[in-house]
């Protein structure tokens, strides 16, 4: 073949390949999501070459300063209304930046600043062979109760991988709630959730149980993962498109150009009602709704308490976010079709949340399933299918998520010699023991059980109020109901801490660094200012409200 006609075929073969657009990227609407990402990269370099001992404040200087920058960054988007008047679609297409973006974005990144906090705490066990010690296993790679794990110890080794773990986790959920197509809602689920499968793996005591945890976790979720993206993979079958706009056209029946290939697929109802039941079935398991729940109560009690009070709040705020979206924006035209489905799993989630909450004697396990109810009860919110019950959901898990961290914060101080006291029959008499710990406990928990003057009170009045106004009466008479048998076992315990005689060997309140203080104290200011005054915050998720579609 003659060089001539070589180089013709070259030029032939290059032509389409001149035409393809260079993708067009916000990096200031993206802003949030690149500076923890390139946060968490940072984290990864610290790991490789600093040296093993000043590597504890180089990751929490770095993870310190990353989430308050995005958080700015958040604001600045918001203030540019970005969240109102600008919001748009951002990277092609695949993410959204729009006020329910925006505000879920920000409580995740303080969620994950105060969760920051617990992570880093070193004062709480005592220390080993003359070194402070987190709630971490010092080697993640060392067999429980081997010699290596052993010499680890004794070396003062400490895992502080868990912060870019952290910065990854975070990373995942803030591009999940935003996420405006199916491919990038499936790689943010992935990029947050294998942070968190290894995180809750690292328990320093207790390491089978937490080890084990981490397995059911792992499992768990990707079976749900896996349902995810059959469900994806239908309904791309259907719509012959992963943008959620594209596919809200197709199912309303309001598309333009229909190609042919795909003209007998959209008529294919079974391709749509089954791809959207699994796609709404792996973010139910990502919120911890009945029945998909059955991994919560174990992974709470087996991952290490810092990590269960992040996961418990951060995950179950991006997971409502993602599955607003799906609901609002992707699937608007199956309306009918969905209600009664979401009906059923709210109802069956709230009450069996309350119902199995009554058994437990385990404090994590406790307030595992109390997540499960809270999940039935936010679910009441988006069933309500109108703006109100978009913000009150928003409300909702504001409030809630900073009660969860608060809550959970509180856990890890009550302690005997086998580290954490979580079974409830060693809490009996807290209140005498140390007062000051058991009432900002008490506080947490009438904010769980929906006491007037609590954020928990404020965001339940504002999501029950938003389901009946969108016809859901009968959802919100079992959410009350629901609601006075969870007050029963949160009342319970509250009765046990102090109205019992505390026990000679019970265990002992340890006196926390100045960063889990602060972790408990943004929780009970939270706490109290949305219960007294959540007017202001309420505006706000109001006017965040609103999906760009």
């Amino acid at each position: 073949m003659s060089a001539t006609a070589v180089h013709n075929l070259w030029t032939t073969a290059a032509d389409p390949i001149s035409k393809i657009d260079a993708p067009k990227i916000e990096y200031g609407q993206l802003a949030p999501v690149l500076i923890v990402v390139g946060a968490a990269i940072v984290g990864m370099l610290i790991e490789a070459f600093v040296p093993r001992r000043s590597r504890y404040y180089a990751q929490m200087f770095v993870s310190v300063v990353a989430l308050a920058a995005a958080f700015a960054a958040i604001v600045a988007l918001a203030v540019g209304d970005h969240g109102t008047t600008k919001a748009g679609i951002a990277a092609m297409g695949a993410i959204a930046v729009d006020g329910p973006a925006l505000f879920l974005q920000g409580t995740i990144l303080l969620t994950a600043l105060v969760g920051l906090f617990t992570f880093a705490e070193r004062r709480l066990d005592p220390a080993a062979h003359g070194n402070r010690v987190d709630s971490f296993a010092a080697q993640a790679a060392a067999v429980p109760g081997s010699d290596s794990e052993k010499k680890a110890v004794k070396a003062g080794f400490t895992t502080t991988e868990v912060f870019p773990l952290l910065l990854f986790a975070v990373a995942g959920m803030l591009v999940f709630p935003a996420a405006n197509d199916l491919l990038t809602l499936f790689v943010a689920l992935e990029v947050f959730s294998l942070p968190l499968y290894l995180l809750c793996a690292l328990a320093r005591r207790k390491r089978l149980m937490s080890q084990e945890a981490a397995v059911k976790y792992f499992l768990l979720g990707a079976f749900a993962s896996a349902f995810m993206l059959f469900g994806i993979a239908l309904l791309y079958g259907y719509a012959g498109s992963m943008s959620y706009a594209t596919i809200a056209q197709v199912v309303d029946g309001t598309v333009q150009d229909v190609n042919p290939a795909l003209a007998d697929t959209m008529g294919n109802d079974a391709l749509l009602l089954v791809g959207a039941a699994l796609l709404v079935m792996g973010l139910l398991f990502k919120v911890g709704a009945v029945p998909f729940h059955m991994w919560t109560p174990d992974v709470y009690q087996g991952a290490p308490t810092p990590v269960t009070g992040f996961m418990a709040a951060a995950t179950k705020v991006a997971a409502f976010g993602a599955l607003l979206r799906v609901l609002y924006v992707l699937l608007p035209g199956l309306r009918w079709d969905w209600r009664p489905v979401m009906w059923a799993v709210a109802i069956v989630t709230m009450v069996g949340g309350a119902i199995v909450a009554i058994t437990q004697t385990d404090v994590k396990r406790l307030l595992a399933y109390s997540s499960i109810a809270h999940a039935g009860f936010i679910l009441a919110g988006v069933i309500a299918a109108t703006p109100s019950g978009v913000s009150s959901v928003l409300f909702y898990l504001a409030a809630y998520s900073f009660v969860t961290i608060g809550a959970f914060a509180v856990v890890t101080l009550v302690r005997d010699a086998g580290g954490e006291a979580t079974h409830l029959s060693k809490w009996a008499g807290l209140g005498r023991r140390s007062p000051l710990v058991a009432a900002v406990f008490a506080v947490f928990l009438l904010a769980f059980a929906g006491i007037p003057l609590t954020s928990g009170f404020a965001g339940k009045f504002a999501v029950f109020k938003a389901a009946a106004e969108g016809g859901a009466v009968p959802l919100v008479v079992v959410g009350v109901i629901s609601s006075a048998i969870a007050a029963f076992f949160y009342i319970r315990v509250i009765v046990l801490m102090f109205f019992s005689e505390p026990r000679p060997e019970g265990p002992t309140v340890a006196v926390p660094s100045p960063l889990t203080m602060t972790a408990i104290g943004v929780g009970v200011v939270v706490t109290v200012v949305l219960g007294v005054a959540p007017q202001y915050f309420l505006e706000l998720a109001g006017d965040a409200g609103v999906f760009v579609r």
